[in-house]
């Protein structure tokens, strides 16, 4: 029988408030860190892929471990982007419902520092934060972070340029005594000297069971296509998942820009995130896409953190990740919370020799997946041309005398012939003709 969180040692208020989200079954990396951050003073180094349910394995025991008598700022909590961070945020603030007296605070980069150094003038407990705001913060000071109990570095592998250096300036501004608890995603040497230069000697390293939570649900799939066919391939894909919400990653911003214009194009539902956005275009979209207002996001890898969005069916790698740990941060985007997903990487033949070393390298199987046939290929076309006729608003230009002229014209046809005629003549317009030879010019 699995361990509830009452057996972790989860109190009351807490429980109370995971009963009303409806948790109720702790997962492993929460089993194996809560009992630890409770009843132990130890660092902690926690490794655990995307979608365990890291948040609240740090979050529920915090929020006990506050003393709420006690003004001063308790807890800082590091995320690599606002969007990571103001989803933690909003975590803490759930589990935190039946517990009034905690003061929780958001302050990342991106918006507007005066409402947040508004905010920091009331007393907060835990500050959710980007690591360079918070600096700006202090130096502002606008908080102070002196008497820290605990620091968490969330998705550390995500962070690690900018900690190399703002870790410098923070660890003069906490105390040597605080606990410091960092979460990753994966383990590259950068992490694990991060983990030697601000933490303890005495270390407790946990980890969840990787091989069955990390990718726990995911079908991970490829499919060869020759360079013209990669945008026709991927809108038969899209089409098949009609209804059903996905990410797709590019490489770079040019890319996400493109691909997101060629998708309106064609009618699909879709909205676009990159770094060059500004703060407030990109929550838009992410509100939109989180609330269901769009199915598609492109994106490239900075939408790889920070969408906790439980109904994303598939994945797609419009191009290959230059990392391994980014293709393990995009798939790990579906199959959120026990549901199943599709990772499917469109890729050239050039690219076919990667798979394997993905493979090997992140414990995976990808299999094949076949592209469609000229028939199929020139159905999808024939079904996205429908599409874009339905969703085509009416153009209210046109004089009601000639639309009249032209119901005259159409007035002794069924729905059926019709339809007959209009796809007849579209299909005549985009047969290709016969190059005619050419009869050479006399001078």
């Amino acid at each position: 029988m699995s361990k509830s969180f009452s057996a972790l040692g989860i109190n009351e208020q807490v429980l109370q408030s995971l009963a009303e989200l409806k948790i109720s079954v702790p997962t492993d990396i929460q089993k194996k860190t809560i009992p630890i951050l409770l009843k132990q003073k130890e660092d902690v180094v926690a490794l655990a892929k995307t979608g365990t349910g890291k948040t609240a394995a740090f979050g529920l025991p915090l929020l006990q471990l506050i003393k709420t008598e006690n003004t001063d700022v308790q807890a800082v909590i590091l995320s690599p982007t606002r969007e990571l961070g103001q989803q933690i945020y909003e975590n803490l603030v759930s589990f935190a419902a039946h517990s009034p007296a905690i003061s929780i605070a958001s302050v990342c980069g991106g918006i507007p520092i005066k409402p947040q150094i508004e905010r920091l003038k009331e007393p907060t407990h835990i500050i959710v934060a980007t690591p360079g705001r918070l600096i700006d913060l202090i130096q502002r000071k606008a908080v102070s972070i002196k008497k820290l109990k605990f620091l968490v570095l969330d998705e550390a592998d995500e962070m690690v340029t900018a900690l190399k250096t703002d870790l410098d300036t923070l660890a003069d501004e906490m105390p040597k005594s605080r606990r410091t608890l960092l979460f990753t995603a994966t383990m590259p040497g950068t992490v694990k000297q991060l983990v030697q230069n601000y933490m303890s000697k005495h270390v407790v390293h946990l980890e969840a069971d990787m091989a069955q939570m990390g990718h726990q649900g995911i079908d991970h799939k490829y499919i060869v296509v020759e360079p013209i066919e990669k945008l026709e391939v991927l809108l038969h894909f899209l089409n098949t998942k009609e209804g059903e919400r996905g990410i797709i990653f590019c490489k770079t911003k040019a890319a996400v820009n493109k691909l997101a214009k060629k998708l309106a194009i064609n009618k699909f539902s879709s909205g676009s995130i990159h770094g060059s956005l500004s703060q407030g275009i990109r929550d838009r979209i992410m509100g939109q896409f989180r609330e269901g207002f769009i199915d598609i996001l492109v994106a490239t890898d900075l939408a790889a953190r920070g969408i906790d969005v439980k109904e994303i069916s598939y994945v797609v790698n419009y191009h290959l990740p230059d990392t391994y740990e980014a293709y393990v941060h995009r798939s790990g985007r579906t199959a959120r919370a026990g549901a199943k997903g599709l990772s499917l990487s469109i890729i050239q033949e050039e690219e076919r020799a990667d798979i394997p070393e993905f493979e090997k390298e992140l414990g995976l199987v990808f299999n094949e997946l076949k592209k469609q046939d000229a028939q199929d290929r020139e159905e999808t076309n024939l079904v996205l041309w429908a599409k874009k006729i339905f969703k085509t608003k009416p153009n209210r230009t046109v004089p009601v005398e000639t639309k009249e002229k032209i119901k005259t014209i159409f007035h002794h046809l069924t729905k059926e012939e019709l339809i007959e005629k209009v796809l007849a003549d579209h299909l005549m317009q985009h047969t290709v003709a016969s190059p005619k030879m050419e009869v050479p010019q006399k001078k």
